[in-house]
């Protein structure tokens, strides 16, 4: 086995998930999905393909029809995007390997900000590449960006920048002012970036498009940008593993013989779920987003309320990043509250080690009376120590 696959650390979230494991009394809010089924006329194409007998390899880079309604969809929200600049993934995992493995070489060095999802550090990693982060800052529980530290980090000698917002876990958001001060360093240095931008929908801030900032706004479409995407978060479609690309046009071929030595392609029959998702977006995301705030909204006040916790309303995502003070070891602490409290929750050290302490909570609940009852199992844990 390559050293650089021996190294990888497991999943400290699995680590706690699996200590729940035959507990179903256990409120569970540790992974980044909501307990929402997906809705029945994205489902329903995806019988009907089925029931056509759609079971057949599709084009590397997926269905025409599906690039266009991506396209399209992009466009409404950003400055156009042609449907040539857009590759379909098995996923948005997927989406963020194949840029990667595009992109970096062995030794190269990559510059990720954290805390973000490990994922993220990990697959430049696997490749053998040196991989440096830049920390947000966090007070009173809201985590921002130290400008200045990123421009010293990212050189002409950085191959790849790293940036996830809205952000997983912690919900800090880019500002405009922000990305196009990165946007202009990356160009003088040289310097790709890898968005990834898949909570864009999820934002909870006033805003002209109905989303968070993106690259996509600001960039022209020969920079040396990457933009992933996923249909798992605003869709409610994180079992379906499907996910898109924004490239710029040198780089499409290249992307294509990735995923044909990857995964070939994307099953026909959920692209034509996709297709559908789209058609009926006004339908569908605008009611998550307002179900998201309803459940942050829930979440966030009654975690203020308990003493010696640190958290702030997130502007993006579906995760409430709060810290315990008194508590050191975050995964020792994650899974204390599974066995004493019932409650599975993501230690923040699974996202970098500055994150140390914290916890993540996802919210995106149906029910979101399921928040409360676990806030009150963590009162009543607090009250034990």
């Amino acid at each position: 086995m390559r050293e650089a696959i021996h190294n990888l650390e497991a999943s400290k979230i699995r680590e706690v998930a699996n200590a729940g494991l035959g507990r179903d009394d256990v409120l569970a809010f540790w992974f980044g999905e909501s307990d929402e089924v997906t809705p029945e006329v994205i489902r329903q194409a995806a019988i009907d393909s089925l029931q056509r007998g759609e079971t057949f390899y599709a084009h590397n880079l997926g269905l025409p029809e599906l690039r266009e309604a991506i396209a399209g969809y992009t466009s409404k929200l950003h400055p156009k995007v042609d449907a040539s600049r857009i590759a379909v993934t098995s996923g948005g995992v997927s989406a963020l390997m194949l840029a990667v493995q595009a992109l970096v070489d062995a030794g190269d060095e990559v510059v990720a900000v954290t805390p973000v999802w490990p994922n993220l550090t990990a697959q430049p990693a696997i490749l053998g590449a040196k991989v440096r982060t830049v920390s947000l800052v966090p007070a009173n529980g809201q985590w921002t960006l130290d400008l200045a530290a990123l421009r010293k980090a990212v050189t002409p000698k950085t191959k790849l920048l790293i940036v996830n917002a809205p952000n997983n876990p912690t919900g800090w958001t880019m500002t405009r002012e922000e990305q196009q001060a990165v946007l202009d360093h990356c160009r003088e240095t040289g310097t790709w970036i890898l968005a990834d931008e898949v909570y864009e929908r999820l934002y909870f801030e006033p805003s002209p498009n109905g989303c968070a900032p993106s690259f996509l706004d600001i960039s022209r479409p020969d920079d040396r940008l990457v933009v992933t995407h996923s249909f798992s978060k605003s869709f409610l479609m994180t079992g379906w593993r499907l996910g898109w690309l924004v490239l710029p046009p040198a780089l499409v071929e290249g992307i294509g013989k990735l995923i044909e030595f990857n995964t070939s392609c994307a099953s026909v029959f959920t692209q034509r779920a996709a297709v559908a998702a789209i058609e009926h977006t006004a339908e569908i995301t605008p009611r998550v987003v307002a179900h998201l705030k309803q459940c942050r909204d829930t979440l966030v006040p009654l975690l203020e309320a308990l003493p010696g916790v640190q958290v702030a309303p997130a502007k993006g995502g579906m995760y409430a990043f709060f810290r315990l003070d008194g508590f050191g070891d975050s995964l020792e602490l994650a899974k204390r509250l599974v066995v004493e409290a019932g409650l599975g929750l993501a230690p923040g050290n699974a996202f970098a080690p500055e994150a140390q302490g914290w916890l993540r909570w996802c919210f995106a609940s149906r029910d979101p009376q399921r928040l409360v009852q676990g806030v009150e199992r963590l009162k009543t844990w607090l009250s034990r120590q």
